[in-house]
């Protein structure tokens, strides 16, 4: 298991790498950028941004061209990473994973991920098949279930076997932070595959969800096991001087990675 101050990583398999990219430890970009940054969409600078990747490149012993990062939408469009993506010429990679909040592939020796910075990150990776998937569940995401959506695709497409697939919701805003309007609270509240009162809590006039248990509800109803779902635990809201947090730093922040690789 690789070990770097920049990432926290995850004991799924030996046969991976899972990881989140934490703000210390490496990286050139500064203030809310600060330091490791690899996101393009949200305002840093473009030169520093792939400084950033590249550096992360050299830590992870793969060449930049294989960090995949889709440009998400908050909605729950799927793509298969393929040999064939790499064919395609660069205006074409970028138009593929154009409005995309989930990855799944079987290629080795390549990292997907998804860039969060308060929204919650999910990996899941089937140990038998060797198939990993990067999620981006917002809670629009959530509510479009796109982690249930995930795994299904997994099965359909790679014939995995939910029992067979473990899963990371790596850090991102908890329960206690994530305060919500009415509006929102209403569109959780008839969603049956989560009973509102499992995810909710009324505190000081203000509704709260726990996006991190409406993920592993969805998860467990899809069929993984339990036992196979950990839960980091970490709030990016409290432990923004580690991980970007949106609503504490602004949109015009960085945003974690959250990427695995087969090896």
């Amino acid at each position: 298991m690789l070990s770097h101050p920049c990432l926290l990583t995850y004991d799924i398999s030996p046969k991976i790498m899972a990881f989140s990219t934490m703000r210390h430890g490496a990286g050139v970009s500064v203030g809310n950028y600060g330091e490791m940054n690899i996101n393009p969409f949200c305002g840093d600078d473009i030169s520093k941004v792939n400084a950033n990747k590249e550096i992360l490149s050299k830590i992870l012993g793969i060449d930049s061209q294989f960090i995949i990062l889709p440009h998400q939408t908050h909605e729950d469009k799927i793509k298969i990473i393929s040999e064939k993506f790499f064919s395609l010429s660069a205006t074409a990679k970028t138009k593929f994973l154009e409005s995309t909040d989930s990855l799944i592939t079987n290629l080795k020796n390549i990292c997907i991920g998804v860039s969060t910075a308060d929204c919650v990150p999910i990996l899941l990776y089937d140990k038998k098949k060797n198939i990993s998937a990067a999620i981006h569940a917002g809670w629009r995401g959530t509510v479009r279930h796109i982690s249930r959506k995930t795994v299904l695709e997994m099965c359909r497409h790679f014939n995995s076997i939910p029992s067979d697939i473990h899963a990371v919701i790596c850090p991102s805003i908890s329960k206690a932070s994530f305060e919500v309007g009415e509006e929102v609270y209403n569109i959780f509240s008839i969603d049956k595959t989560c009973p509102i009162n499992l995810i909710s809590e009324y505190v000081n006039g203000k509704w709260h969800i726990d996006l991190w248990e409406a993920n592993r509800q969805q998860l467990i109803k899809e069929g993984i096991r339990e036992e196979n779902i950990h839960v980091s635990g970490i709030c990016t809201y409290r432990h923004y001087h580690d991980f970007f947090s949106a609503r504490r730093l602004s949109v015009n922040s960085g945003r974690i990675y959250n990427g695995i690789i087969i090896f």
